[in-house]
């Protein structure tokens, strides 16, 4: 929901999406579907578009997400990366499936970049988004 104008949209990843991919992809059994239909249905009703796209999508990206959580964390970061694209990119193409469905226009091939942000900053976002799951240092221990 920032306001970013411009070529800065083109390249805004969807970070909702991201958030609800991390946690679908490390914490399985504590967030699911409900909150990413929840969630997708407040951004359909704060983008002003069609209700439920947003929410078929997040729902869909989540059935990924908990599906191949114990593969992905067997890789390193980048085969994370190429996981993390391909849903993303899955993710993007049913919002665009359901605007096309709905009587839109083919937006052109730059409504692909948000996947490819999104890919590239989910090196920052896993390190940031795993810093309350590291275990404590013990003062006691020098």
């Amino acid at each position: 929901l920032l306001p970013f104008t411009g070529w800065v949209l083109a390249l805004r990843p969807d970070f909702v999406g991201m958030v609800l991919l991390y946690w679908g992809l490390h914490q399985p059994r504590k967030i699911g579907f409900l909150p990413a239909w929840l969630l997708g249905l407040t951004m359909d009703v704060a983008h002003g578009s069609l209700l439920g796209q947003h929410a078929l999508a997040y729902s869909a990206m989540m059935f990924a997400a908990i599906s191949l959580h114990r593969r992905v964390a067997m890789f390193g970061l980048r085969a994370q990366m190429l996981h993390v694209l391909v849903i993303l990119l899955g993710m993007q193409l049913i919002v665009l499936a359901v605007r096309l469905a709905a009587g839109g226009v083919f937006p052109g091939w730059w409504y692909f970049l948000p996947s490819l942000t999104g890919t590239w900053l989910w090196a920052v976002a896993h390190a940031v988004l795993t810093i309350p799951l590291r275990p404590r240092r013990d003062p006691d221990e020098v």
